[in-house]
């Protein structure tokens, strides 16, 4: 399913300290699984930034381009940052041993996770990012239940900007 697209004026607001994902328990029964697309610079490592933040976590947040995952642990879980930017062949992810990292008790967040395709599990629920001037418009398509309800959160808490 797609739903329509939140235009967000202000990125810094949008996926920077106040974010709209503060106090957003993304996390919905098991092993969340979301997909960020969009090109270098319209916002998928500061977008996976405000997540972490709606989570509690403080420190920094870094492209893991270069090392291909992150991982970050709460209380309620724990959570795995991918970016597949450097991939030539998604057999590549193989080598992750990426069935350890999308075990039910994880949210995982995956940047260019098409690069990926076939090797991973599919995502619940797909982000893109388009860049609007200084904004962005974000849209997404849900692709199981626990990516609705994912989506649900996101678009009532969009809807505040």
């Amino acid at each position: 399913m797609v739903r329509e697209l939140i235009r967000l004026v202000d990125i810094h607001k949008a996926f920077g300290p106040n974010t709209m994902f503060e106090g957003i328990n993304l996390r919905v029964d098991e092993g969340d699984r979301i997909g960020i697309v969009g090109h270098n610079g319209a916002g998928k490592t500061t977008l996976t930034r405000g997540i972490l933040r709606g989570y509690g976590y403080a420190g920094a947040v870094k492209s893991p381009s270069y090392t291909l995952v992150e991982a970050y642990e709460f209380t309620l879980c724990k959570l795995y940052h991918f970016d597949f930017y450097r991939l030539n062949d998604p057999r590549e992810v193989e080598f992750l041993g990426v069935e350890d990292y999308f075990s039910p008790e994880n949210l995982c967040i995956v940047e260019w996770a098409e690069r990926g395709s076939g090797a991973i599990p599919p995502a619940d629920l797909r982000l893109d990012i388009e860049i609007e001037g200084t904004g962005r418009l974000l849209g997404c398509q849900t692709n199981s239940e626990k990516g609705e309800a994912i989506a649900k959160r996101l678009w009532t808490s969009g809807r505040k900007l």
